[in-house]
């Protein structure tokens, strides 16, 4: 009977997986509130330890505060890039006909030369056109009438989502040391001593990669902001927060803000070389990130290789979509340090040794 034990196990693994597989398509909001129930949850324990002349909030009024601060840092990054975004494209429409007059005075000579062809264009309607579009776009009452209208069960699901990863958050934040004790009073006596072990590693695993990551999104978001706004872009503050806190997905953030920095660096001042100093900061920017801040803040705990990572974002991407590139990196480097224990344990078996 005690020979079974390892296919058991095996065999309940394979069955959880395959659960998790089915499940993913409403698994999303669960795995958010998992992340963030993770990070704040050192936070909840301190606001929860804290006293005060005999006076302590209990561990509800602790989550609710913590809650209360990240949907207060989420709202103020909207109210920073949103309103910013905004005022950029609108003054980019604006500037529109300047641009277009440039494009033609630049390429129809060269056109007419080589092609024997001009640029016969209205720029002045495709600006109109543009501009009714982007008001359009602002009519946010119309647009969410058309959306229940066309396609209201989508919306209903994104907006019960939404609903759900607060709810989940709460409950998780206030049972979260309860939960972890009752699965550790699940764990079979004799592998206790080693499941510790290992959960420890993933925990300062995690917590590195986590906390650190974060650290360097906020410090890359300033770096951006400041090293755009002296190459004098116009749209400096929303690409250079966008690039940074894009920055959690491997060569997003980056590649984002550089297609979007030499864009509008185009738009703007209408010369390739203008744009050398776009090519500059995000060029300091790499170096900055990947030299400097990242192994200071994260460190090389993690280990994985650049194809390890971009298999572990696609699978994550195609099991459980946004939240799944969310969760890539960091499961993958507690599945490494698994790894590395069951490596351990297998060169010092007597199959392996013979």
């Amino acid at each position: 009977m005690e020979k079974r034990n390892p296919m058991i196990w095996w065999l309940a693994g394979l069955l959880v997986c395959g659960l998790i597989y089915l499940l993913s398509p409403i698994l999303t909001p669960f795995l958010v509130a998992a992340i963030l129930a993770y990070i704040a949850n050192p936070l909840v324990n301190k606001i929860d330890a804290f006293q005060f002349k005999n006076l302590s909030p209990s561990r509800t009024v602790a989550s609710l505060l913590v809650m209360c601060l990240i949907l207060a840092v989420i709202l103020l990054i909207l109210l920073i890039v949103v309103p910013l975004i905004q005022k950029e494209v609108v003054l980019l429409l604006q500037k529109l006909p300047a641009y277009f007059n440039t494009a033609k005075s630049s390429l129809e000579p060269w056109l007419q030369k080589n092609f024997g062809v001009g640029i016969d264009i209205d720029f002045a309607q495709i600006q109109q056109i543009l501009t009714e579009n982007w008001k359009t776009a602002g009519n946010f009452a119309k647009n969410i009438a058309q959306t229940l209208s066309t396609k209201g069960l989508v919306f209903i699901g994104w907006l019960a989502n939404l609903v759900l990863i607060p709810l989940v958050l709460f409950y998780l934040l206030v049972d979260w040391n309860i939960l972890v004790n009752k699965v550790g009073q699940l764990i079979p006596r004799k592998y206790i001593a080693k499941t510790q072990e290992i959960a420890l590693e993933i925990d300062a695993v995690l917590a590195e990669f986590l906390r650190g990551q974060l650290s360097v999104m906020l410090l890359m978001s300033m770096f951006y902001s400041a090293g755009l706004w002296l190459a004098g872009l116009e749209v400096a503050v929303p690409i250079g927060i966008l690039s940074g806190l894009l920055g959690f997905i491997p060569y997003l953030g980056f590649g984002l803000g550089l297609i979007l920095g030499l864009f509008s660096a185009l738009l703007q001042f209408g010369s390739i070389t203008d744009i050398i100093p776009v090519l500059v900061v995000f060029g300091l920017g790499q170096i900055v990130e990947s030299m400097v801040l990242t192994p200071y803040l994260v460190g090389d705990r993690i280990g994985l290789h650049p194809l390890v990572v971009i298999f572990a974002l696609m699978a994550g991407g195609q099991l459980f979509g946004f939240a799944g590139v969310l969760l890539a990196l960091p499961v993958s480097a507690a599945l490494a340090v698994g790894f590395r224990h069951a490596k351990q344990t297998y060169l010092t078996s007597q199959f392996y040794n013979g």
